[in-house]
């Protein structure tokens, strides 16, 4: 289950996620929490929906399907997030996987203070993977990350507050740390490194990655294992990423139908 908004270019949110969840062939289900009116050139409108409807769509889902895996994305607002970890409790739900979508990777902050103590205090905890991008590792662990020692700290750092495992992302790191993430499991520190793919068309990356990382433990794969085929199939759809609109484009998340794709 994807636990997000909707992004009407169709490159990040729900959209990204349903689309990373249908490739790895796992059944996607999905819990709105905001409709955001945007394109490849940005967002122009963002709504929350009551908390009541995303609760009440979670457990729609639970009382008939079940659920093996949840990703959390943008959940907007500190009544949203409460909201959404009251059921996951109350549903013991396992294999969350948290996207904090605090800041952009520009370093824009997407929540209020107020949201993001509840997401820091009461989410986090309940992740057994949390994926902070540069700017938002900076923000949870009170550190400046311009070194990988940086990013081994910060990791280490946001450990502490709870989540199972910690995954640093590098794509808002600049020179030969652009790309490279960061492991911290309380036992295994590992940096993951990929090719850089030369792109523009990036949008949705975040969401992907969290996604696929789901869809992994929903397999069945160990946290480590899945974060490591997530990011693999990050890299490989990056290849494919599409060059629609007049700004950043998204990710092929469905390259194998692609002139060329391959699922290898």
């Amino acid at each position: 289950m994807t636990i997000a908004g909707s992004d009407s270019g169709g490159g990040a949110g729900i959209q990204a996620d349903l689309r990373t969840f249908a490739f790895h062939r796992v059944h996607g289900t999905s819990a709105l929490t905001c409709i955001t009116a945007q394109n490849t050139t940005g967002v122009t409108r963002v709504d929350a929906l009551p908390p009541e409807s995303v609760v009440t769509q979670m457990a729609a889902v639970l009382d008939d399907i079940g659920v093996q895996a949840v990703k959390t994305g943008m959940l907007l607002n500190q009544e949203i997030i409460a909201a959404v970890v009251a059921q996951i409790q109350v549903s013991a739900l396992t294999n969350i996987v948290v996207d904090p979508v605090m800041v952009s990777r520009t370093g824009a902050q997407l929540l209020d203070d107020e949201a993001i103590a509840t997401l820091r205090d009461r989410l986090i905890p309940l992740a057994t993977v949390l994926t902070p991008n540069r700017y938002e590792a900076q923000m949870l662990s009170g550190l400046t990350l311009d070194t990988l020692e940086d990013m081994q700290s910060a990791a280490k750092a946001i450990y502490q507050l709870g989540a199972k495992a910690v995954l640093v992302k590098g794509g808002g790191m600049t020179g030969a740390l652009r790309g490279v993430d960061v492991w911290f499991d309380g036992d295994r520190l590992e940096t993951l490194t990929a090719e850089t793919v030369d792109t523009t068309d990036t949008h949705g990356t975040g969401c992907t990655l969290s996604a696929a990382i789901a869809a992994q433990l929903a397999l069945g794969q160990d946290p480590f294992s899945a974060t490591q085929a997530a990011k693999s199939y990050v890299t490989q759809a990056l290849h494919y990423s599409l060059r629609i609109g007049q700004g950043q484009g998204p990710v092929g998340h469905f390259y194998p139908l692609l002139d060329g794709g391959s699922r290898d």
